[in-house]
């Protein structure tokens, strides 16, 4: 009973532990990150904000109904009525409690700024959306980058933990030599050095991959101590980007983000123009009034039913509608010329980003090529240290050398997938 109870529990626990790991590829991690990023969750109500704000302003120009019941006591005051001195006495009459039932409604016929009002909300509304998407491009590359960056420490980690055992045995094997007089003391001490510089080395990477967990657990939107799978590997990656070593896609500058957003702004001072011209133009507003009086006065001339409409015609304002017109031109060429200065800037951009990717791929070649010939080196001096032909310096000095080379292949490579990826965000294609 007592084993079944235990295997119960254990089978329970690893149940949990299953369920508290997260297995992604790159592809899932990227559609996890859009899905759940607080950042894009925010971005998200800020469009459906901009939608009310759209309805908010609709409706303003549709018709407003309002109703109102009041209640007013005189407290028994009187007035007095008189014709003429000679004529008869004075009349007093007397304020009675009244009580009223009021219903308005007005209906907005023509503004200017109305119409120009809407419009600028349905922009607004595109802006945001617009916002919204370089939010997601923002989103998704940081989060590739993250999840590059895992892999990348990763790859570092298990070369050095591999090459931490093969420092080890050379060192335990070394060690045990010189005890028994066959070599010296020195040689082994000299590969002590080294271990010690490995196990340094693989500590300090061990703390980098926790790093780029967690902030891929950040950009997922996951809790800290969430554990996390990678199905993709580096290599799987970097034979990818090998297949397509030659970026086909000309640059298309309208496919920009940061360019279509500017756009909009110009189009928005451009409405800003039309608000200013419509400062000029008349508004004409129809009301209709209803009350119905529930205690009447003694004495009550007022009608039920009330219609009026009125115009209002801007007449002068001291020059101040021309300068909000003037301000409004400034501001569209201000946009214009913002248009022009990024064009040339993305431009520049885009050149240099091309540049750098096609200098990393070469440069990926070739210390691929350094890392195969340090790994022959290496594997040559640890035969020829078993022979007694080198010493423990030459050992060190071609692991040194091996362990370089594979960090700035490791290196060259996560900046190579970082170049890929920034030309794909200007164009607009991650």
């Amino acid at each position: 009973m007592r084993k079944l109870i235990l295997s119960v529990f254990m089978l329970s626990c690893f149940s949990l532990h299953a369920q508290n790991i997260v297995e992604l590829s790159l592809d899932s991690a990227v559609n996890y990150a859009v899905e759940h990023n607080k950042t894009l969750n925010n971005s998200r109500y800020a469009i459906d904000k901009s939608s009310q704000k759209i309805k908010e302003t609709i409706s303003q120009g549709l018709p407003q109904i309002s109703a109102s019941v009041d209640y007013t006591n005189f407290l028994g005051a009187e007035a007095s009525l008189q014709m003429g001195p000679s004529s008869a006495p004075p009349i007093s009459i007397e304020f009675n409690p009244t009580s009223n039932f009021k219903a308005s409604a007005s209906q907005l016929i023509f503004n200017g700024n109305y119409i120009v009002g809407i419009q600028l909300s349905k922009l607004a509304k595109k802006i945001t959306e617009q916002s919204y998407q370089k939010d997601e491009l923002n989103v998704k590359e940081q989060t590739i980058q993250a999840y590059y960056m895992v892999l990348a420490t990763e790859q570092i980690l298990n070369k050095l933990k591999e090459n931490f055992k093969n420092a080890q045995s050379i060192y335990e094997n070394t060690n045990n030599l010189a005890k028994v007089g066959m070599i010296e003391e020195t040689d082994a001490k000299k590969l002590s050095v080294m271990v010690s510089s490995v196990s340094n080395a693989v500590k300090s990477t061990e703390r980098q991959v926790e790093l780029g967990y967690n902030l891929l657990r950040f950009q997922l939107g996951l809790e800290s101590n969430r554990q996390i799978k990678l199905t993709t590997t580096l290599d799987d990656i970097v034979k990818k980007v090998q297949i397509n070593n030659i970026i086909v896609d000309t640059f298309n500058i309208e496919n920009n983000i940061d360019y279509k957003l500017v756009s909009m702004q110009g189009d928005i001072a451009k409405k800003s123009i039309d608000m200013a011209k419509a400062n000029y133009l008349p508004s004409l507003v129809a009301i209709y009034s209803y009350t119905k009086k529930i205690k009447k006065p003694h004495f009550d001339m007022s009608p039920k039913h009330v219609l009026g409409v009125t115009l209002n015609i801007p007449i002068f304002a001291g020059g101040l509608r021309k300068s909000q017109l003037s301000q409004a031109k400034i501001d569209f060429d201000i946009s214009k010329n913002t248009k022009d200065l990024l064009t040339d800037q993305l431009t520049i951009q885009e050149k240099q980003l091309r540049y750098n990717y096609k200098n990393l791929l070469e440069q990926y070649f070739s210390q691929k090529d350094n890392v195969d010939i340090s790994k022959e080196v290496l594997d040559q001096m640890k035969l020829k240290f078993k022979q007694g032909i080198v010493s423990s310096l030459d050992l060190t000095s071609a692991n040194n050398d091996y362990l370089t080379a594979e960090t700035e292949l490791t290196g060259t490579i996560l900046k190579l997938l970082n170049a890929e990826l920034a030309l794909k965000k200007l164009n607009n294609k991650l």
